[in-house]
C-alpha cells in the first residue's frame, strides 16, 4: 500500500487523539490513584459492597469508570444529579454492567457509594 492511501487513516487517527486531549477528562494525579487504590467507605456494610462490587473498575479507571476520589472526573457526573446517577447505575452504561454488580443493592446504597467514590481525595489539587 502506498503512503498516500495509508495517510486518511493516519490523519483520522491524529484527530481522534487530538480530540481526545481535548475532552476535559485529564489524568489523574499518583495522589488520586492512590487514593483510589487505597480507600474504603467507613462502613464496614458499605466496605463490603464496595470490595465486591465496585472496586475492581474504580481503583484501576478501566471501562471508562471515574477513579474513586477523582473529583475531576466525577463532576460531569454529579451534575447530572443523583438521581441520574443513580438511574445509571440501575440501567447499566458505557462499560458498567446493570446494578454496577450489586443485585442486591438498593438506591440508598448506591447513592452512598456514589458519594463515597465522588469525594475528590484530599492531595487532588496538590
Amino acid at each position: 500500500m502506498k503512503l498516500h492511501q495509508r495517510l486518511p487513516g493516519a490523519v483520522a487517527a491524529t484527530i481522534a487523539i487530538a480530540l481526545t486531549a481535548c475532552n476535559g477528562d485529564h489524568s489523574p494525579s499518583a495522589a488520586v490513584q492512590a487514593h483510589a487504590a487505597n480507600s474504603s467507605p467507613a462502613s464496614p456494610e458499605l466496605a463490603a459492597v464496595y470490595q465486591r462490587s465496585c472496586q475492581a473498575c474504580h481503583t484501576r479507571g478501566t471501562s471508562d469508570a471515574p477513579l474513586t476520589g477523582h473529583g475531576e472526573a466525577w463532576q460531569p457526573r454529579l451534575d447530572k444529579g443523583m438521581n441520574a446517577l443513580v438511574d445509571n447505575v440501575v440501567s447499566g452504561m458505557g462499560g458498567m454492567p446493570p446494578y454496577g454488580l450489586c443485585m442486591d443493592c438498593n438506591a440508598e446504597q448506591f447513592r452512598q457509594l456514589i458519594r463515597f467514590m465522588a469525594t475528590p481525595a484530599e492531595a487532588e489539587g496538590q
